[in-house]
């Protein structure tokens, strides 16, 4: 590890221009490539106090070993010197995205005296058009065989080319009308030409003036009897219109643009690009990155576009390019994308109507691709083992945590406070045994306090299960333990040799008992306070086999118990990978419980609190009355009168209704007025339901 002040440079020497900078290790090789408006300013950040820094750039500079940079004269030369470099030496604490070279394009060869149109993968050529890219290569070909009736360009290989041209006679597709035939002289090689740059217009968007023009060939056909010739008219007309259907207008002022979203989390991001021509989306791609360094979403943004436009001409760049969040400074990256362009580029963040919904459909696919990406990830066993041996590593256990558990606490300012157990098993999920926690103990706001209180219930749980299999010692030397009740609980001891797994891990009627497993690590959402309480209540209970950690989230650190410092795990470690799953699994578990709960308490009504009242006798009371309000007021005769409701209900609902406090009045924020209690058919006090989780989020049990 080599210390900055080693290779910092002297004062004055940088200079206070725009230019690009280059961290080097002590093998030469480039580990890092910057720009800056300042040099001066920017690689002074960099020769701060490590603890100050952030701990990927923390990293980069410790494992490097020089810095040298480039003078430029603007923020646009420094933008394409530091394209340049990245596409040359492949830093590797550099953002980059994984290489789209997979995705097929249409791609027409425009270079060749007759061109051709196929499917392309790989690098770009120059000289060729390029359409795309699309997701399947089925998909290219699908629109190809429907356009080649209406521009009958060629798409046979050099060889299919020349033996045809040799022998005189064409292939199939020349035979049934999909093909002019240049290689036996049916067409010119300008004709055919022709028919290409149709092809490519028509790809390109501009299909609506080349529709009018076949219409109007097929009435004047019509007019003249030439019923056949406006009979295939017709049917070109018809193929081109099903064609176009396979891209729905999304933008209906035939926008060119490409759309650009990003999903980010603390580790990793992934870029989705929509490519809309013609207001139709005509191909899509995607990547994903690894964050191996402090960056902002603009920062990404402006790396997606110098991978996406960086090898680009001409029309290759929209004049229209929407993004999440724009670049700092952005006037040196817009005008970098007008130079490629040739003309002036728009980059901004599309604030209403089509553009943002489509934005908004952009950034849904790349949630999902996110997602799809860690869950592949976290499928593959090799990866599974390889990150539980690095916490057991890092964390000096015994052996790897084959069962995690991950405790979370959420509210709201201090209200229906709750929490949530996570269960991994060989670092996947157990959604069966998921759990959830009223915070019983106390109210208000302590979120220390809650942990200790549901680390204490769930163990003690576990204590008990236990006490019924006979698993237990007498050791006078062990601590006496209490129960909630203030009774005796003995301490664990190893299992009963005489008992059976069945036995200690089934309940009577053969499900799996709630508590009987034990894990071998316990991660709790927070730091040092949050894991002192979660080993402060496993100590009052004696056990002492169970490793506890916590993970920090603003900085990801690993907190163990009784250490001044937390562990920090390698930003590639799929250890650390690991444990940030655990810990965003609990923290979404818990949230949803207690926005289910705040809905619940939101719905309430006095009218819960009668005995005996089930949800349609009170659905006939507030539709027989109106509101709550009017209930309230009304005479034990009347309440009576509604169907179903005999006098000594009544009697009970009047009751209930007088001893409820009444709701505090609705107002309207947007003009303060004040609104009735109660809306016609509301059934509680205010707020709107909220709908509870998936299945999946359901699943773990209150306790």
């Amino acid at each position: 590890m080599a210390d900055p002040s080693s290779y910092r440079p002297k004062p004055g020497e940088i200079p206070d221009t725009p230019g690009v900078y280059r961290f080097r290790d002590d093998h030469r090789r480039v580990i890092y490539v910057g720009k800056a408006k300042s040099l001066r300013q920017r690689l002074a950040n960099y020769f701060q106090d490590l603890a100050s820094l952030h701990p990927r750039t923390r990293t980069m500079v410790t494992t490097a070993a020089s810095v040298e940079w480039t003078v430029v004269s603007t923020e646009v030369e420094a933008l394409q010197l530091e394209y340049s470099w990245i596409k040359e030496y492949d830093p590797r604490f550099n953002v980059k995205y994984r290489d789209d070279k997979s995705y097929p394009y249409l791609a027409v060869t425009m270079n060749e005296e007759f061109p051709r149109v196929q499917v392309m993968r790989g690098h770009k050529r120059k000289g060729v058009r390029y359409f795309g890219p699309y997701g399947h290569a089925w998909a290219i070909r699908d629109t190809v065989d429907l356009l080649l009736r209406v521009f009958p360009v060629r798409t046979c290989s050099a060889g299919v080319f020349k033996n045809a041209t040799r022998t005189g006679r064409p292939c199939l597709l020349g035979y049934i009308g999909k093909c002019s035939a240049p290689c036996v002289d049916r067409v010119s090689a300008d004709e055919h030409r022709d028919l290409a740059e149709e092809f490519c217009d028509f790809m390109a968007g501009r299909t609506g003036t080349y529709i009018r023009r076949l219409e109007k060939q097929m009435t004047d056909a019509a007019e003249e009897m030439e019923y056949e010739r406006a009979a295939r008219l017709r049917d070109d007309i018809g193929a081109l219109k099903k064609a176009m259907e396979k891209s729905a207008v999304v933008l209906a002022d035939a926008t060119d643009a490409d759309l650009i979203a990003v999903a980010e989390d603390e580790l990793e991001a992934a870029v989705q690009i929509f490519h809309v021509r013609g207001g139709r989306v005509r191909g899509q791609r995607g990547w994903v990155t690894d964050k191996v360094e402090e960056i902002t979403t603009g920062a990404l943004v402006e790396h997606a576009l110098q991978q996406l436009y960086g090898e680009e001409k001409g029309d290759s760049v929209p004049k229209e390019v929407l993004v999440p969040a724009l670049p700092e400074p952005v006037e040196p990256v817009q005008e970098w994308l007008a130079e490629r362009r040739g003309s002036g580029v728009s980059l901004r963040i599309p604030q209403r109507g089509d553009k943002k919904a489509l934005m908004e459909t952009v950034q849904r696919n790349a949630l999902q691709a996110l997602a799809l990406h860690k869950t592949k990830r976290a499928s593959d066993l090799t990866t599974r083992s390889r990150a539980l041996e690095e916490i057991a590593e890092a964390l000096d256990l015994d052996s790897a945590p084959l069962r995690i558990e991950c405790y979370d606490i959420s509210h709201l300012q201090g209200d229906d406070v709750v929490a949530s157990m996570v269960v991994f098993e060989d670092g996947l999920q157990r959604k069966s045994e998921y759990r959830r926690f009223q915070i019983k103990g106390f109210a208000g706001q302590d979120d220390v306090r809650s942990m200790h209180e549901v680390i204490s219930r769930r163990f003690k749980r576990y204590l008990a299960e236990k006490e019924k299999t006979g698993e237990w010692v007498d050791d006078a030397s062990q601590t006496d333990l209490k129960d909630a009740s203030g009774n005796d609980i003995p301490a664990v001891s190893g299992a009963d040799p005489q008992g059976s797994a069945d036995n200690g891990l089934k309940n009577d009627d053969g499900r799996p008992k709630k508590f009987a497993y034990p894990p071998q690590l316990v991660v709790v959402d927070g730091g040092q306070p949050q894991v002192a309480a979660a080993k402060r209540a496993l100590d009052e209970l004696g056990i002492d086999d169970i490793a506890v950690c916590g993970l920090a989230k603003r900085l990801e650190e690993v907190w163990l118990p009784d250490d001044e410092d937390p562990v920090v795990l390698p930003r590639t470690s799929e250890g650390l990978y690991l444990l940030q799953r655990v810990r965003d699994e609990a923290h979404r578990f818990a949230i949803t419980y207690q926005r289910t709960k705040r809905s619940q308490r939101f719905r309430s009504s006095p009218l819960d609190d009668v005995p005996g009242l089930g949800d349609t006798r009170k659905q006939a009371l507030l539709k027989h009355f109106g509101s709550l309000k009017k209930l309230r007021s009304a005479t034990i005769d009347q309440i009576c009168e509604v169907p179903g409701i005999g006098r000594k209900t009544a009697e009970t609902i009047a009751v209930a209704l007088a001893q409820a406090a009444p709701a505090a009045p609705a107002v309207n924020t947007a003009t303060g007025e004040i609104m009735d209690e109660e809306e016609p058919g509301t059934t509680g006090s205010g707020g709107d339901p909220v709908t509870a989780g998936a299945p999946d989020e359901r699943r773990g049990q209150e306790t």
